[in-house]
């Protein structure tokens, strides 16, 4: 079966494009908003429409976002943001510890409006607790009586991309307005030098091409193209190109990195457990192109504007494909895909292993703007 080569940009519902947010009527305008991020880094990525037309619905506002630690260097370079509050929360009593001590700092800030981006009840019941007076979110979790402007998700939220739902929240609760196509991401200026020092130190062909390459995906081995084909993929485009290829990922995907770059005869880079957040995203703008699974890292590229291809396995990447202009998927759409499965039901993962390395060289390449 042949794969589907997928533009994902034309998957995007960016049904007013060009419009400006709209300010939303509400008496009095609120003074200091709270905006509970998503848990996951892509989500965090594709909410960023929703993010930004809250910031241009209320210019004059205290824009603040709620976040887990280990994600809030993402708004490393967002100066449109006034503030970001990481948390973390511990198992047994720690995270109960952990929970009041997050309601305390919320409630200290005095804040007048907030916007749930998660559906969970806990995510309610925090900002419902710290006293904020106006909540807004989608109807979900059982939490509909802590929300005070609330909305069912309508049919656009459910269907087409990703980036819809938490665009259609702030629509539906009278938050903000906004556009599908605004997901550009800030990178931090220090972080960047920091990377650029980082790849002059190790790197081992100064001037060629740079490649990122995240072979992991924290969902599931339905994800995961296999650590040999990624080997193999790295060989080609240091034959092919002469590049460098940099592994990049998480530091729990650390192992997974290094399986990969044992599996290949060229010395990749691996950056995997060395940067956070936002230092990924900073060694993501140097590079010349990325090669990865549906997983955060794809979508940092692919909003970065860098030249991406995505492979797709058990994900419809028509739902959560990489958002930007310089965007391909490589997805072999099998009779049993989308599963949407972590492992493959059949112990085969044909969906991923069809896929062969020279596919994917040839779209990068191609994708590449020559120096």
């Amino acid at each position: 079966m042949e794969s589907e080569n997928i533009r994902q940009d034309e998957g995007i519902d960016s049904r007013e494009p060009g419009l400006a947010a709209r300010v939303v009527a509400l008496d009095p305008p609120p003074a200091r908003i709270l905006v509970k991020e998503v848990n996951w880094l892509g989500d965090v990525v594709m909410s960023l429409p929703a993010l930004r037309a809250i910031r241009r619905a209320w210019p004059r506002a205290h824009l603040a976002v709620l976040v887990k630690k280990e994600l809030a260097s993402f708004f490393d370079g967002a100066r449109w943001l006034d503030e970001v509050i990481p948390y973390s929360v511990g198992r047994g009593l720690s995270g109960f510890f952990d929970r009041r001590r997050i309601v305390g700092e919320i409630r200290s800030r005095r804040f007048d409006l907030g916007v749930l981006f998660p559906n969970s009840f806990e995510s309610a019941l925090w900002i419902a607790m710290a006293g904020i007076r106006r909540r807004a979110g989608f109807i979900a979790d059982a939490r509909g009586a802590m929300l005070t402007m609330k909305a069912s998700p309508p049919p656009e939220a459910l269907t087409g991309h990703q980036v819809n739902y938490w665009l259609a929240m702030v629509r539906a609760t009278g938050v903000a307005d906004g556009r599908a196509d605004d997901f550009a991401i800030d990178v931090h200026g220090p972080s960047r030098e920091r990377m650029r020092e980082w790849l002059a130190a190790n790197r081992k062909r100064p001037g060629r091409p740079v490649f990122a390459i995240a072979p992991a995906a924290a969902y599931g081995p339905a994800k995961e193209w296999p650590a040999d084909s990624y080997g193999a993929l790295i060989d080609l485009l240091t034959r092919r190109d002469d590049s460098e290829v940099v592994l990049v990922g998480a530091p729990s995907e650390r192992a997974k990195c290094e399986e990969v770059a044992a599996a290949s005869k060229a010395a990749a880079m691996i950056a995997a457990g060395h940067t956070n957040i936002g230092e990924l995203i900073a060694l993501l703008s140097l590079c010349d192109g990325f090669i990865g699974n549906d997983s955060g890292c794809m979508h940092l590229a692919g909003a970065l504007g860098i030249p991406t291809v995505a492979i797709f396995g058990s994900t419809n990447p028509n739902r959560t494909g990489p958002l930007g202009p310089k965007t391909r998927v490589i997805y072999r759409k099998l009779d049993c895909s989308p599963c949407h499965a972590r492992t493959c039901r059949f112990g085969h993962y044909n969906c991923l292993t069809q896929i062969e390395p020279a596919e994917l060289a040839d779209a990068i390449l191609a994708m590449r703007a020559p120096r």
